[in-house]
This record gives structure tokens, C-alpha cells and sequence, in this order.
């Protein structure tokens, strides 16, 4: 809750001011303001002495009128000085960095009017406490290059966010080349941004989330900012049609390798590889695929690509090679011959768009990365900002 900002001061009178009369040669008789006549510097602090649950992210500001600032002082509880700039007309002085949760400040200021004459205010404020401050996650991460569908995404692990507007004012993507995108709640605990279409290739991405004193909700707040910057890769995308018995793969829109392939069976809906659009999600040189409910167990395959949380791969299995290429006949993932497996392996990106199409099933929306199974203006309906 952020509180609002009151004003204390302070105002030195000065007592037994005379007004002298002199007499000129014309017999006119005219005023003159000496410098005691000065009105007397008047300090403001904000917040106001006595303020509580002061937001962490309000800078202290201290002013004043009729008069210049000579002093300007916030003592965190350790008797550390809060670092602060004092404006260059001597007016106002505020600090320069954030203030830590659950603290009790104190301030002090000096001023003086033009006569010179001194005024002090000192006065102490505290802080917010919050019931909870918990951490994030966000992903990609630094220095990485992935794929042109490869979404940004910002978890909360500990616990839901109860106001997602507020994390999303929070939240924002640079782009190294204009981008058109939106942050959309998947849930309570996650929030992904992606572009209307695939990344152009090359781009340069900045994401930063000034979380800290984010009120989250529930009396949680944020516990610390997080920041990435990743590239964007070359434009790579497959394309399944599971009735051709292929997989190809796409280089800027151009065909850059075909294989032959047998995807999941045909008849069974539970073993089809399903229809819409995936990512690359993960790559292992050996990969264990034991599934106890269809009766096998300690089965390693090479070369395999996650491209779902569903189940999916797609791998070597020269154990499938009758029908590679001819028929459908697994259990959901893409079949390739092994060569052709690491082939395609060695090419692929984390973030790399899988499409496939063809198949009496369809991808649930329940795998970790299923943000381009939605269409786009649905995506941008679940902004908390739409």
C-alpha cells in the first residue's frame, strides 16, 4: 500500500523586526526592507514525520521556501547515510536509491533565509513491511541465442500474484528491431510475452522486471529486480504433416532439410502426434523414453528434442525403421532415422517452432510452453493491462 505523501515544516519566527522611517531632504519618507525583515526558511519533508508503511520505491524528498538548503541528511537504522543530489537552485534534495523493507529512517535539514538566519527539522519515517517477499524467475536467460519462438517468460514460484496488473506495469521488452508483442497470465504464477509472429532473426532483446516494492497482493511484495538479455537466432521452423510420413525443416522460409519420418499412430487419438505449434524445449544425447502404461520401461533413445511437457520428441529409432517414412506407428513422438536424427539434433535451437498439422488430436494446453497454441488476439486478451 503506498502511502501519500504529507508534508511536515517548520517555521522560525523572528520576533522584535522594527520598521525605521528616515526622513529625506523633499520631506518624502520612503520603506526600505533590511535583511533581518527576511521571512524565515520554512523546511518540508516528504513523507511527513511519523509517516508509516512508506512505499520502498518513493524517493525521500526534501524541500524548501524562502531560503536555500545547507543540509540534508536520511539515516537508515545502521546510521548509514541514504545516498541523495541536492538540486542545483539548493531547493530540494532526494535521495538517489531505493529504501530497504520493514525500516525506520531518520531525517535531518538545514536552511537558511536571506538574512541568514538558521532553520532545523528532523523527524523519522518507516517503511512497508510485507508479510511476504517472494522471488521470481525469468527465462531466457543471460547470453543465450534461441529461436524465433522462443517466449519470455516470468514465473512466481513461491506463491499466486493477486494483482497482475501491477507486475505487468513493472515489466518491460526492448527490442534491438521493432517487435510487436503482449505479456499474457498463462496462471497465477506465470506471465509470458511473445511476438504476434516469430521473432525476425538476429534480434537483440532486453527484458527488465523492476519488481522491487512491486505490492503484489496478499500483503506480498516484490523481493528483487530481475533483468536478461538474449539473441535471436536464425529463423529455423519444422513442419509436420503426420499423414506424409516426413519432417522438414526450414531455413528463412526456404526448404533446408527433409527426412522421412513415422509419427504417432493414426487410429489412437492418445497416441497421435498432435496438431498445432510447439517449441523446442530441451535437447539430451540419450534420452529415456520408459512409459510404464503402454508396457515398456528403460528404453534410450539418441538425438532427442523435447518439444513437449505432453510427451513429445522427436529422435532416432532405428528399431521403427521399417516403418519410417511409410507409416505412423508411435506412441506420439517423430521417428527419424538415427543419422538423420542428429542431423536435425545438431541444427536445432531451444525455441525453435515446431508445426505440426494432420492428426485427429490436438496439443493440450497443458505442456510448459504451449503459448503458441492461442490465438493471437485471445493471447492478448489475457493481459492484465488489456
Amino acid at each position: 500500500m503506498r502511502s501519500k505523501r504529507l508534508f511536515g515544516s517548520v517555521v522560525t519566527f523572528v520576533a522584535g523586526v522594527a520598521l525605521l522611517a528616515s526622513c529625506s531632504s523633499d520631506g518624502g519618507v520612503a520603506g526600505t526592507a533590511k535583511p533581518a525583515d527576511a521571512a524565515p526558511a520554512e523546511i518540508a519533508f516528504a513523507p511527513a514525520d511519523g509517516t508509516k508503511d512508506v512505499s520502498v520505491l518513493e524517493p525521500v524528498k526534501i524541500t524548501v521556501t524562502d531560503g536555500t538548503l545547507t543540509g540534508a541528511t536520511v539515516t537508515n537504522p545502521a546510521g548509514e547515510e541514504v545516498a541523495g543530489e541536492l538540486a542545483g537552485d539548493k531547493l530540494s534534495w532526494s535521495t538517489t536509491e531505493l529504501l530497504g523493507y520493514g525500516k525506520t529512517y531518520t531525517y535531518r535539514a538545514t536552511a537558511t533565509n536571506a538574512a541568514g538566519r538558521e532553520t532545523t527539522l528532523e523527524g523519522s519515517f518507516a517503511t512497508v513491511a510485507p508479510a511476504s517477499t517472494p522471488r521470481a524467475t525469468i527465462n531466457p536467460i543471460d547470453d543465450v541465442t534461441v529461436g524465433v519462438g522462443m517466449p519470455i517468460s516470468i514465473k512466481f514460484p513461491e506463491g499466486p500474484v493477486e494483482d497482475k496488473a501491477a507486475v505487468e506495469k513493472a515489466l518491460k521488452v526492448e527490442t534491438s528491431t521493432p517487435v510487436e508483442g503482449s505479456w499474457a497470465w498463462l496462471n497465477d504464477q506465470q506471465v509470458d510475452w511473445r511476438p504476434k509472429e516469430y521473432w525476425p532473426a538476429n534480434t537483440e532483446v532486453d527484458v527488465t522486471a523492476k519488481l522491487y516494492g512491486v505490492n503484489l497482493g496478499g500483503g506480498a511484495y516484490g523481493k528483487s529486480d530481475l533483468t536478461t538479455s538474449f539473441t535471436i537466432g536464425r529463423n529455423q521452423v519444422v513442419k509436420v504433416h503426420t499423414p506424409d510420413h516426413k519432417m522438414e525443416v526450414y531455413r528463412d522460409g526456404k526448404l533446408y532439410m527433409s527426412f522421412p519420418a513415422s509419427n504417432g499412430k493414426d487410429a489412437d487419438p492418445n497416441l497421435n502426434t498432435p496438431n498445432g505449434t510447439v517449441i523446442v524445449m530441451a535437447k539430451e544425447k540419450v534420452g529415456n523414453f520408459s512409459n510404464p502404461r503402454y508396457g515398456y520401461t528403460d528404453v534410450e533413445k539418441l538425438w532427442a528434442v523435447r518439444i513437449s511437457n505432453h510427451g513429445e520428441f522427436i529422435h532416432e529409432n532405428e528399431e521403427n525403421r521399417a516403418n519410417i517414412g511409410k507409416a505412423n506407428t508411435s506412441h506420439g513422438c517423430i521417428n527419424l532415422f538415427e543419422a538423420d536424427a542428429k542431423k536435425y539434433f545438431d541444427s536445432a535451437l531451444i525455441g525453435d517452432p515446431v508445426e505440426i498439422t494432420g492428426s485427429k488430436a490436438d496439443f493440450p494446453t497443458t505442456s510448459d510452453v504451449f503459448d503458441w497454441l492461442i490465438p493471437w488476439d485471445q493471447w492478448k486478451s489475457m493481459s492484465a493491462l488489456s
